[in-house]
């Protein structure tokens, strides 16, 4: 009886010790994640000359709301800002509907040619074609300075249609012989029986798809010279470029810098560059914790079977 109070006093501390190991490193780990963008808050909202000057680091200086003010008067910003969002919100429902169509199809057995168009589909994660044969691919079909190129290219996505398989393999056989039974067709069967019981692995979907969508830049520097159709990662890719040539002219002057500082700071400043930066950020921030509840269950049945 001794022996085993001694032990399971052993195990206690040992327990506690554990537990604030594991805090500690978890607190640690969350403040690296955190820090970044607690940095861009406090210096969008701090003098502009303390901030250019790289002195804002854990608290905010003589805070004001001037910037964001300044922000939305950018020219372009108000229609980058809609392009942004409808191309998320089009291109996620678009992607989330053919992840689970298709990854519905391949485990149909009865599908003509199923392995061959599974394989064929997954291939594409391995080989690409190269950054010239698509861009002339894209411009044959029209979608050069077109708002579905957006869209278009990143509908079929070969790692969500693996995990909506194998979620869909997951679930009861049962299901789709009962619905047979009562004479339901294959559509039938997706849209009343399997696409409502999708929603883990669909959320986990609509979230990978989502944070792709809003920070792509690199298609609109690609395909795009209409300003009309510019994304808001793209201006503030423009802003951070601009205000690094600005940096490269400064050291370039041999230590003149008064001759581009109004320069620096009627085109770039920093300021602005936090401030766009915030805003491109936090509507991710916002969203990603609504499908919290679904993404580790939808990640989880989503990549082991069985």
């Amino acid at each position: 009886m001794t022996t085993l109070t001694k032990h399971t006093a052993v195990r206690s501390g040992g327990d506690v010790v554990f537990s604030i190991v594991n805090y500690t490193v978890f607190i640690l780990m969350a403040v690296l994640c955190a820090y970044p963008f607690y940095y861009l808050i406090i210096n969008s909202i701090s003098a502009n000359d303390v901030s250019a000057l790289g002195d804002v680091r854990i608290w905010p200086v003589d805070i004001h709301f001037s910037n964001y003010e300044k922000v939305f008067q950018l020219p372009g910003l108000p229609m980058a800002t809609l392009v942004s969002i409808g191309r998320t919100v089009i291109g996620t429902v678009a992607t989330v509907l053919a992840s689970a169509f298709l990854g519905f199809m391949f485990t149909q057995s009865r599908m003509w040619g199923r392995k061959f168009w599974y394989r064929f589909v997954i291939i594409t994660m391995y080989f690409s074609a190269g950054l010239i044969p698509i861009f002339i691919i894209m411009k044959t079909l029209g979608l050069t300075n077109n708002f579905w190129v957006y869209v278009l290219p990143f509908i079929v996505q070969p790692f969500n249609i693996i995990l909506v398989k194998t979620f869909v393999e997951s679930m009861p056989a049962s299901l789709q012989e009962a619905a047979e039974v009562d004479g339901a067709g294959i559509l039938q069967i997706f849209f009343r029986i399997y696409l409502p019981n999708m929603t883990p692995i669909l959320a986990t979907v609509a979230i990978f798809s989502a944070v792709m969508q809003w920070n792509m830049f690199q298609d609109t520097l690609i395909y795009v010279t209409d300003q009309s159709l510019y994304t808001l990662q793209y201006l503030l890719y423009m802003f951070i470029n601009q205000a690094s040539s600005l940096a490269q002219a400064a050291q370039d002057a041999g230590g003149n810098l008064s001759s581009i500082v109004g320069a620096a700071t009627s085109q770039t400043p920093t300021s602005i560059r936090m401030t766009v930066s915030v805003l491109v950020v936090l509507p991710i921030i916002f969203v990603y914790p609504l499908f919290q509840r679904f993404f580790v269950k939808g990640i989880m049945l989503g990549a082991v079977k069985g």
